[in-house]
């Protein structure tokens, strides 16, 4: 199924047949109703409102998936042009910046690089061959004997290396050009460094996946991965490298792998891990980046910059190759494992992880809350949500796809002082001052007009990848009363 969908990035088609109707249902909890408020939650604070047992945990068998192996090799990839990033012998670092501050940037990572490469496997050629590989080692300097994780989880997606090509030299334009092909409600990817905002259009990401650009002087990668509408953005450094990132041709829990050109290690992309190769064991840095729509964006960032449609390559952007496959009842391509129960397998989650612990807010709680105030390990944070985004894996054309909204995670202190939110039509107010804030985390008005919050690496995960990865997670289940 899968290798049909993306066969059309080659083409013009933008229509898939058998991906379901472009009309789902409204995600709701397991077994298709509301997240229930299930007894015996875990210990927590009198500021943290209920949880979700991570033990009740039933697991629904993934059905068989089509077109799970393939070549992935093909002759290597192109050397990706000059580009103008942040420079080879290690880019300057991002300046601090304070969490609050009229008009200041958003903070650094809440993740760091880490983690250490692991020792080689002696017996990885006896695997490799034992193993019912679904891929092809053909044509890579990957070192196989280094990784994480078994061979027979990595399965080819149908397209070969860089099949699904990642844009290596983007351009970008203004607001008022980008007025003229983005409607308000089309999703984008937000990353902020050093006050130099961009936005990555979804309509664009879909095709191509990755964005190996610059923000704020960083190297940065912006990814997309449509099978678990991951949008993660990585700095590109590592030991003093600049890393430049294409996409493998290969999946794990139906996810991204995407590949560096310096080593040739394959790399997770909903984590962020180095699973096979020289750096196996590492981990790249995660930025804050949130799908946030194209109108909340140029509103609060009328200089911003918008990733340009002139990618070098042809492809119908704004159509979705993915037509349906949003549907929050239906199975995940390519996924072998066992799926999640406690909630669909698509159900859209706000997921973070914080101090050690992995957590996930429904949109379906969220979208009854507006504004979620909780707390970890005697650190704040709060999840905003607000209508007004589309999907962009739902109807054949993004900007007439239905609702699904938007979150973004933020730690709630601000200059030692603690904050509670609640929405209130389409802003979100705190209690302490009454200042008003938007999705992006920034006082728009009241005592505290242009203070930022300080934003949580998260993302906007389907359920079932986020559970494949993180099967402790702690799913929110509703503050009380619900």
């Amino acid at each position: 199924m899968r290798s049909l969908i993306l066969a059309l990035g080659i083409g013009a088609a933008a229509a898939v047949a058998g991906c379901g109707s472009d009309e789902g249902p409204a995600e709701t909890g397991a077994g298709g109703s509301e997240i229930p408020a299930l007894s015996g939650p875990p210990t927590r604070g009198p500021s943290e409102p209920a949880l979700l047992e991570t033990e009740d945990r039933p697991a629904a068998q993934a059905s068989p998936q089509e077109d799970d192996a393939g070549a992935a090799g093909g002759g290597g990839a192109p050397s990706p042009p000059e580009q103008s990033a942040a420079g080879g012998g290690g880019a300057p670092s991002p300046p601090e910046q304070s969490a609050a501050g009229g008009g200041g940037a958003p903070s650094p990572p809440e993740l760091s690089a880490a983690g250490t490469v692991v020792d080689p496997d002696p017996g990885w050629e006896e695997e490799l061959e034992s193993s019912p590989v679904g891929f092809s080692a053909y044509s890579w300097d990957t070192d196989f004997s280094r990784h994480t994780v078994p061979f027979d989880e990595i399965f080819s997606g149908g397209v070969p290396r860089d099949g699904i090509p990642p844009i290596y030299a983007p351009a970008h334009v203004g607001v008022e050009e980008s007025d003229g092909w983005l409607e308000e409600q089309e999703p984008v990817v937000y990353v902020e460094i050093a006050g130099d905002a961009r936005a990555y259009p979804l309509q664009i990401l879909t095709w191509h996946e990755i964005v190996n650009d610059t923000v704020g002087g960083v190297p940065v990668a912006v990814t997309f991965c449509p099978l678990c509408n991951s949008a993660v953005a990585f700095d590109r450094r590592l030991d003093g490298v600049v890393h430049t990132f294409g996409v493998s041709g290969n999946l794990r829990n139906s996810d991204l792998i995407m590949w560096d050109h310096e080593t040739q290690t394959w790399w997770q992309q909903l984590t962020g891990e180095a699973i096979v190769g020289g750096l196996a064991g590492r981990r790249l840095s995660v930025l804050p980046a949130h799908i946030v729509s194209y109108g909340d964006f140029r509103a609060a960032r009328p200089d911003g910059l918008v990733l340009s449609r002139e990618t070098g390559h042809v492809r119908p952007y704004g159509s979705n190759p993915y037509a349906g496959y949003d549907r929050v009842d239906k199975p995940p391509f390519l996924f072998t494992g066992d799926l999640d129960g406690r909630l669909l397998p698509k159900e859209r989650v706000a997921a973070v992880t914080l101090d050690g612990v992995d957590l996930a807010f429904p949109y379906s709680a969220l979208r009854k809350e507006g504004a979620v105030n909780h707390a970890v390990g005697g650190v704040g944070l709060v999840v905003f949500y607000k209508p007004g985004t589309v999907s962009a894996l739902d109807g054949r054309s993004i900007p007439d796809s239905r609702d699904v909204g938007s979150t973004a995670v933020y730690r709630s202190g601000l200059d030692g002082r603690a904050l509670t939110f609640r929405a209130d039509g389409g802003v979100f107010v705190d209690d302490q001052t009454g200042s008003r804030w938007n999705i992006l985390g920034e006082a728009v008005g009241g005592p505290l007009a242009g203070s930022r919050l300080r934003p949580i690496a998260s993302a906007d995960h389907f359920w079932f990848a986020w559970a494949a990865f993180k099967p402790d997670t702690v799913i929110y289940r509703g503050g009380a009363g619900d």
